[in-house]
């Protein structure tokens, strides 16, 4: 059967002389992904959400977690990848971008066999421009193993949430939505990675990203850095409604870790002003969401993303985060944590994302095995 065009290619929006069924490289591991938090400023509930496509590996999935006490609600799905690249759907999962850069509905169908399981409808509305991140790179000896385009966003949420026979309200003013969206190239796992994987193995790994909403302004902070404390990614931008994008000077942070563990429990990110002026972005932990538990990003080990599940594959379950500074997953993954932030005399909320494996000579870990005093 000869190969025909698809919708996509009726519209002006190549970036290169093929049908856009196909992505410009044969890497196994292209991806296209959006992730959504929702979270309520009490520090009841964190929900995270995503969907993303595997062009390559002819795979598109999608997931949702809702913490919400010691109990960590998960929906996963997956199937085969088809030539509508508008339709953001798989099971039970769907995200609908009703304006795009500014209005989308999330949408999680109930399970018919267990209706008092995770499900919800939601509204979530832009309350500023969108950000580009910084040009995402990392190689593992000479290869190119992650190479990322990615922007941001902060938002208002409505609707609501129905877990466990309870239906949670979502309103505006007591509830903040931040989304990041990406495309490039990331790791899919089962891939054998050769010599660079046996000689290359990172001796530690050290990450902090956070999307900030205020009244009045949207803060983007990120770090990246080598096990001697170097610095491989960084930026700190504010965004204001008739201002231009201010830069924040070089962010340096100071964590506070529970004991025992990896895990923030408070954040000093120092900042500049444009007069060169000191700032002090603090973020307090208010509910902590391990990705890698349910959501399917490293080190999961029950589902991944861009795997083959077979067609029309859907999982739900529940996990138990009573332990989770000692979760293997939370201790080698990056985990989210809706935080309250403050700037000066003013009080925002955002998402502390974090993850620091093995050494890092600032925060004090010699290696994989160590923990905060």
């Amino acid at each position: 059967m000869p190969e025909r065009p698809v919708a996509l290619d009726e519209y002006p929006v190549h970036q290169v002389p093929l049908s856009m069924r196909h992505v410009a490289t044969s890497d196994r591991n292209a991806y296209d992904r959006c992730i959504f938090h929702v979270f309520d400023h009490s520090g009841r509930t964190l929900l995270v959400l995503g969907l993303g496509v595997y062009p390559n590996t002819g795979v598109i999935d999608a997931f949702a977690t809702l913490r919400t006490g010691d109990e960590l609600l998960a929906v996963r799905a997956s199937d085969a990848l088809t030539e509508d690249r508008m339709r953001m759907e798989v099971g039970p999962l769907r995200i609908t971008v009703d304006e795009p850069l500014k209005r989308f509905t999330l949408r999680c169908a109930a399970d018919p066999a267990d209706p008092d399981g995770l499900s919800y409808d939601l509204v979530w509305q832009a309350a500023f421009e969108p950000l580009w991140e910084p040009h995402h790179t990392t190689r593992r000896g000479n290869r190119l193993t992650l190479e990322g385009r990615r922007f941001v966003q902060a938002g208002t949420v409505t609707g609501v949430i129905r877990a466990k026979g309870e239906e949670i309200t979502v309103t505006a003013g007591e509830w903040t939505g931040t989304r990041d969206r990406s495309w490039g190239v990331r790791p899919i796992p089962g891939e054998d990675a050769g010599r660079a994987g046996q000689e290359h193995v990172p001796e530690g790994f050290h990450w902090l990203w956070c999307p900030v909403r205020f009244d009045d302004r949207f803060l983007m902070v990120i770090v990246q850095e080598e096990p001697d404390g170097y610095r491989t990614l960084g930026e700190a931008v504010e965004i204001r409604d008739g201002h231009p994008d201010t830069q924040l000077g070089w962010p340096q942070v100071d964590i506070t870790y529970r004991s025992g563990t990896r895990l923030p429990e408070r954040a000093v990110i120092h900042l500049t002003d444009r007069h060169r002026g000191n700032l002090e972005l603090t973020a307090e932990v208010l509910v902590s969401s391990p990705l890698a538990v349910g959501a399917g990003y490293p080190p999961a080990d029950d589902w991944s993303h861009g795997t083959w599940q077979g067609r029309d594959w859907t999982d739900r379950r529940s996990y138990d985060l009573t332990g989770l500074p000692s979760h293997p997953m939370a201790v080698f993954g990056v985990v989210e944590h809706a935080a309250r932030f403050t700037l000066g005399g003013a009080t925002g909320y955002g998402i502390l994302e974090h993850g620091t494996f093995g050494r890092h000579d600032p925060s004090g870990f010699t290696g994989y095995d160590s923990v905060a005093p």
